[in-house]
């Protein structure tokens, strides 16, 4: 083979896609150029791929919840195997000892399962490989104190067996194995689910930039009823939210909160009136929405943040939410904001979270 002919020889990718897509699953597939070989557990799918650079590169991609390569595989029934752990554990040591990942996590393939085995074998195979690795590796006990970029090994296991790879947390789309953090949305004083999903978003952000400063500057598109706007004012920032709705009764007197009620597209801030970020969960069409993002990003300070949920309302076809996604994505680029990522976090639906940032100081 010429040596600068690429290496197109399938590779075996590991996937995971929300179950809300799972109808368009082999679509997305397809979009990044692979096949599927094999559906495990209720989310994650077994692909070959010829060039896994499109898990990142494609479209497709901010359909993807996480991903690894399959670098080592035990396809088998845990529960029936007599001595698993010590097994499973050995067989790792051997593959990637040598290979210096910066710490190991496993996690299980179907988290949600109300059975607790799978999560106990993953807590107790992690504990019993980390023994035989180096003590840094072993001492690495904070998911999140992880370089996003160097490499980590992570691990999944459940019922079809054990697939494990190494990838740099930012490639596999996050610190854990599987994903994002989980952020419950159970407390009694939560004032809506979307104050779950801008956590998260916060967090997933970490693997590419620091946290804002507490009192930094909110811009929040389509505030009501508030769950985003309180977890904003709970981290300390402040908040100018807007909304033709009312906010919820509890958000009252808030000292960083401004709250203007009325329609964004009225909403004009004059040229002395910054932001350090935008924060868009508005409903309709999201083509007006990002339309009023681009218009407000004028109001950005240089290096300021945008995140926008990309809502896809009566819209269900694999072609027509890529076309919608490759407008927003074109829109914003347009008027300077760079991408950052783009995914489907835990607590989108039918939706996709984008990350921009406005051009940082020369």
């Amino acid at each position: 083979m010429d040596s600068l002919t690429p290496d197109l020889t399938p590779v075996t990718w590991l996937i995971r896609i929300s179950e809300v897509f799972a109808d368009l699953s082999g679509d997305i597939v397809k979009g990044l150029g692979g096949e599927i070989a094999k559906k495990l557990g209720s989310e994650y799918y077994l692909i070959q791929i010829r060039d896994p650079a499109a898990i990142r590169e494609s479209d497709a991609s901010c359909y993807l919840r996480w991903n690894l390569p399959v670098e080592h595989a035990w396809p088998c029934n845990p529960e029936n195997m007599e001595g698993f752990v010590e097994k499973a554990a050995q067989a790792m040591f051997r593959k990637f000892a040598d290979r210096d990942p910066q710490a190991l996590f496993i996690g299980q393939l179907d988290p949600s399962a109300p059975n607790r085995y799978y999560k106990t074998l993953a807590s107790n195979l992690r504990g019993r490989t980390l023994q035989l690795f180096s003590p840094e590796i072993a001492a690495f006990k904070d998911v999140e104190a992880q370089d996003s970029r160097r490499a980590t090994l992570f691990c999944l296991v459940g019922k079809e067996g054990l697939f494990c790879g190494m990838q740099s947390p930012r490639n596999s789309n996050g610190y854990y194995p599987g994903g994002t953090k989980f952020i419950s949305q159970n407390a009694p004083d939560t004032i809506s689910r979307a104050g779950a999903k801008i956590a998260e978003a916060l967090h997933y952000l970490r693997m590419y930039r620091p946290k804002l400063k507490k009192g930094a500057r909110w811009l929040e598109l389509g505030a009501s009823p508030g769950g985003m706007t309180a977890e904003l004012l709970d981290r300390g920032y402040k908040v100018t939210a807007i909304d033709r709705a009312p906010l919820d009764k509890r958000l009252d007197g808030k000292p960083d909160l401004a709250f203007a009620m009325m329609d964004v597209s009225a909403f004009k801030p004059n040229a002395s009136m910054t932001y350090d970020a935008i924060l868009c969960d508005m409903n309709g069409d999201a083509r007006e929405s990002i339309s009023q993002v681009v218009r407000l990003s004028k109001n950005l300070e240089q290096g300021g943040l945008v995140i926008f949920t990309l809502k896809t309302p009566r819209v269900t076809a694999f072609l027509e939410m890529n076309e919608l996604y490759q407008f927003a994505m074109d829109a914003a680029a347009a008027a300077g904001l760079g991408r950052i990522a783009s995914t489907h976090l835990t607590y989108n639906r039918h939706e996709f979270t984008l990350f921009f940032e406005s051009p940082p100081p020369v």
